[in-house]
């Protein structure tokens, strides 16, 4: 069994994936044993030379393991695909923009052991989570309400104070707090917990199953943002960009609140 897992989703963006796969080689430590895989949701119909060189570069790792999709299956679904593969105490769900500057699972780690030896039901956990110039990002969030998300996506100028109360802005970012909604570009969950919500809705192709998975982590055990480590993430907000990803966004948005309820604010 290994103490870690870890899967990242690679769509075109091999670049990004190199370069988060060097950070946690470089910096975990290797007192941590662990697997990585990258599950790969690009499709070359032709010519795959990029894909074909992504996977010689990728090679050089030995804990490495590259699963190549047939078609693009979506993020939670991607994720999923490893359910059954994985035999770990942890397992880390990883965006391909993210960058360790740090021994964070290392650290991460040791406060969820800690946590169960005191019999506190800790079952994922968030870290610091900053941008390229160390300032916090606005990634952790109250319970989600269709007018927080309807002013983030259409108003965002306006009603600065009750986004600033969504994205839990009076919070004390120096000492851990339960969280309802936090991004999920970097998260460690106890691996039996994941098994046991069998991963994400996959019903999701893209957007908010981050949101559903944190919902039901909380129900049974505790979501919790850890101040001790800080990782970097480029985030790009796709879906404020491309008009086939905001239509994914609203898809997503509907299903989450026909499955948990509309509540408006």
């Amino acid at each position: 069994m290994y103490d870690l897992t870890i899967t990242i989703i690679a769509y075109h963006n091999y670049s990004d994936i190199l370069k988060a796969v060097k950070s946690i080689e470089t910096y975990t430590s290797a007192n941590i044993t662990k697997k990585i895989y990258i599950v790969d949701n690009s499709v070359y119909k032709k010519d795959n030379t990029i894909q074909c060189k992504f996977e010689k570069k990728l090679s050089k790792y030995a804990d490495v393991e590259l699963i190549k999709n047939k078609k693009n299956v979506g993020f939670g679904k991607g994720h999923n695909i490893v359910l059954d593969k994985i035999d770990s105490k942890y397992h880390a769900i990883v965006n391909p923009d993210i960058l360790l500057q740090e021994d964070s699972f290392s650290a991460i780690i040791k406060y969820m052991e800690e946590q169960q030896e005191m019999g506190q039901e800790v079952g994922m956990v968030i870290p610091r989570l900053i941008d390229e110039h160390g300032e916090l990002l606005k990634v952790y969030r109250r319970e989600l309400t269709v007018a927080d998300l309807f002013i983030r996506m259409f108003l965002s100028k306006w009603f600065q104070k009750r986004q600033a109360y969504h994205t839990m802005q009076n919070k004390n970012y120096k000492k851990e707090f339960q969280v309802p909604f936090g991004q999920g570009s970097f998260l460690v969950i106890r691996t039996a917990l994941f098994k046991q919500l069998k991963g994400f809705d996959d019903r999701y192709f893209m957007y908010m199953e981050d949101a559903d998975l944190c919902k039901r982590v909380n129900q049974v055990s505790k979501f919790m943002y850890f101040p001790n480590t800080s990782v970097i993430h480029k985030w790009e907000r796709g879906s404020h960009k491309n008009i086939k990803l905001f239509q994914y966004h609203i898809q997503s948005m509907i299903r989450y609140f026909n499955k948990w309820g509309w509540k408006w604010l």
